[in-house]
């Protein structure tokens, strides 16, 4: 069973005992065993996985530090392992990338007043787990590089 699921795609630890203990109903001490001996030849390696599981979700859907934490603390993985994934994050990249989000999702905004956009764009942006001043300094360079005739109008949204 651990292995079928394996193919899938790489799981943490937590999340392969998380599966065979409670939903399959294996015995705990089975379990650690075979992950024991599947952790020995690198079957199951949780530094991997989240380091994998991390730059996937940064790169796919422009996740944050604090955001990837969280999916990686729902998947089983210890906190010295997403400490050591989020200290690999460079903090100016995460502002970099908040910013490439704001510019690509404002192009969309076409007509809305500014207001209304300021407001979509920082909750778009804190959805995906960017803080309020990181959201705010990139919404309002999106904003504010907008060229005149694609500005959001003064105009009220829908």
């Amino acid at each position: 069973m651990a292995l079928r699921r394996l193919e899938q795609r790489d799981y943490s630890r937590g999340e392969l005992v998380d599966h065979l203990v409670r939903r399959r109903g294996c015995e705990r001490g089975v379990v650690d065993a075979v992950l024991d001996r599947f952790e020995a030849v690198g079957l199951v390696d949780d530094a991997r996985f989240a380091a994998l599981w991390a730059e996937s979700r940064r790169r796919s859907r422009g996740l944050s530090g604090g955001a990837i934490a969280r999916e990686l603390r729902a998947r089983h993985v210890s906190e010295e392992i997403i400490a050591g994934v989020l200290a690999s994050f460079d903090p100016d990249g995460e502002a970099a990338t908040a910013q490439e989000l704001a510019r690509s999702r404002v192009r969309t905004m076409r007509g809305l007043d500014r207001r209304v956009a300021y407001r979509r764009l920082a909750g778009f942006l804190a959805r995906r787990g960017y803080g309020p001043s990181v959201a705010a300094d990139a919404v309002a360079r999106a904003l504010d590089e907008l060229p005149e005739d694609s500005e959001p109008s003064g105009r009220p949204g829908p």
